[in-house]
């Protein structure tokens, strides 16, 4: 493998940069020579981009106009200088796609998404250019165009991961039972964090991580969290510092959350310190240093269950019914109704010794798990499987 484009990552959401690091760190194990591509968009600006040694990906796509099939007739001359001298890789000339979107197709997102991702998904197979979906959620997919598009398309993929047993169900009801259709857990467990050297958490912290989906529009799994999720986090952070712990806000991704913590923070006699951390290893550092989480970001709870931090978690779809699950720590994760008195209950539960026992032990094993992934990827990738 020369060029691999990693696909669906960004800077901003932490969660998606941690699995943009967890890939690399994959990459340079068992594909030491492979240079890495990504595509610019807003949250994944040029200087980022370069931090990580990327190529840049020529996009050749506005809104339904896609032209990057014409990549193929360009000549090499050209290609070979777009490369060399501006460091500009077009989608021709990609040799593997590992798509770590997360969560980015099914009903909550635009309709463009699926004939988008048909028209790469066939160029690719034209191409003999493997295109593999890392664990991710899919679904729900009931607009009956994504149907059209997806269950065409997905076939020609050379993997597919869906991150849960919900996702997999959606797919299997499109393509069937697919030889390239599989279950494996999100693959950020493997990823060790690093505290920063500037900050000091305290062994009574609780790290607070909100999450502004679960406030908006796109939380149709729960809504009854739009009304009562700030009360319930200013009730929780009461509740945190009556059992003598100290409350930190994390913000795991920008603006929005930010301005969640700050909304929350509005309400108390004695607001709460917000910090916030560039690097998302940094992040999962700190997670794993806290004596527990209250948690609305998806890889702010992997990356507490997977380091046994106990973790207290809200939703807003169905992958974190699923994760929980996975971890063996349903019990945990809050009902939008829960009370003050019921937290501190479930807060104090979460932290026994034998929660966090079984909470390792289950670690240890989804760890396992995604190292097989890894190693089924390469060997459908290699045709040896």
């Amino acid at each position: 493998m020369k060029l691999i484009e990693i696909k669906g990552v960004q800077f901003v959401n932490k969660g998606a940069e941690l699995m943009l690091h967890a890939v690399i760190q994959q990459i340079n194990k068992r594909w030491p020579e492979a240079d890495i591509v990504l595509a610019p968009n807003p949250f994944s600006p040029y200087r980022k981009r370069c931090q990580v040694d990327a190529f840049q990906k020529l996009s050749l796509r506005k809104n339904r106009l896609d032209l990057n099939a014409l990549a193929d007739r360009l000549p090499k001359s050209i290609k070979h200088y777009l490369k060399h001298q501006w460091g500009i890789i077009t989608e021709a000339d990609i040799d593997l796609v590992l798509d770590a979107s997360g969560f980015a197709y099914g009903d909550q997102w635009g309709a463009l998404k699926a004939p988008h991702l048909a028209g790469e998904l066939k160029r690719a197979k034209r191409r003999n250019q493997p295109y593999v979906f890392l664990p991710q959620a899919f679904g729900p997919f009931t607009r009956s165009s994504d149907r059209k598009y997806f269950s065409q398309s997905l076939p020609l993929a050379t993997f597919i991961a869906a991150r849960e047993k919900t996702s997999f169900d959606h797919l299997k009801g499109m393509i069937g039972e697919s030889n390239n259709l599989h279950q494996y857990p999100d693959f950020t467990n493997l990823v060790e964090g690093a505290v920063p050297e500037h900050l000091c958490i305290a062994d009574d912290t609780v790290l607070l991580i909100p999450n502004s989906n679960m406030i908006n529009a796109k939380n149709t799994h729960m809504p009854e969290w739009r009304k009562r999720y700030v009360d319930v986090f200013k009730n929780a952070i009461d509740s945190i510092r009556e059992l003598g712990l100290t409350p930190l806000f994390l913000n795991h991704e920008g603006d929005g959350d930010q301005a969640i913590c700050e909304k929350i923070n509005s309400l108390l006699e004695k607001p709460v310190e917000i910090i916030k951390l560039d690097h998302p290893l940094e992040v999962k550092g700190v997670i794993g240093a806290a004596k527990a989480v209250i948690c609305s970001r998806f890889h702010g709870c992997v990356s507490a269950l997977s380091q046994a931090t106990p973790c207290l978690g809200t939703s807003w779809s169905h992958k974190y019914e699923r994760l929980f699950e996975d971890y063996q720590f349903s019990e945990f994760l809050l009902s939008p109704k829960v009370s003050r008195e019921q937290f501190k209950e479930t807060l104090q539960a979460a932290m026994t010794a034998d929660k966090q026992r079984s909470l390792k032990a289950k670690a240890a094993e989804l760890k396992e798990i995604s190292q097989s992934m890894w190693n089924h990827v390469e060997a459908a990738i290699t045709g040896t499987e």
